[in-house]
């Protein structure tokens, strides 16, 4: 798979898509997302409290700019992504179109999400 997981003390010096972050992700980012890779914190943003976010210090921390979801879950809601959502609005961003498309294919709301 594109995606793999990895422990909250892993050494990581990539884009990490978090609401820590001080700056959106931008074009800029493209060289940090190409020679560290991203990483995504998969949890429900209603439970941000029960992540221990002193343990991931490492890596840039970026917030994503205003998006709005086309996941079945939260269709038009906006700031409501998945995860596949996230870091595929994080590989467009950067440059790497067909990277992110390559995420959302495998799911059939995919296409919607880069239309809207």
């Amino acid at each position: 798979g594109i995606f793999k997981s990895m422990p909250l003390k892993q050494p990581f010096r990539g884009l990490v898509l978090s609401p820590n972050g001080s700056e959106s992700v931008s074009p800029a980012d493209a060289v940090i997302l190409e020679e560290f890779g991203l990483s995504v914190i998969d949890c429900s943003w209603a439970r941000l409290s029960e992540i221990p976010f002193k343990q991931m210090r490492a890596g840039h921390h970026r917030l994503l700019p205003f998006l709005v979801a086309a996941n079945t879950v939260n269709y038009g809601k906006p700031s409501k992504l998945s995860c596949a959502e996230a870091a595929a609005a994080t590989l467009y961003i950067c440059g790497r179109v067909d990277a992110a498309k390559a995420v959302l294919v495998e799911f059939g709301w995919g296409m919607e999400f880069i239309r809207l």
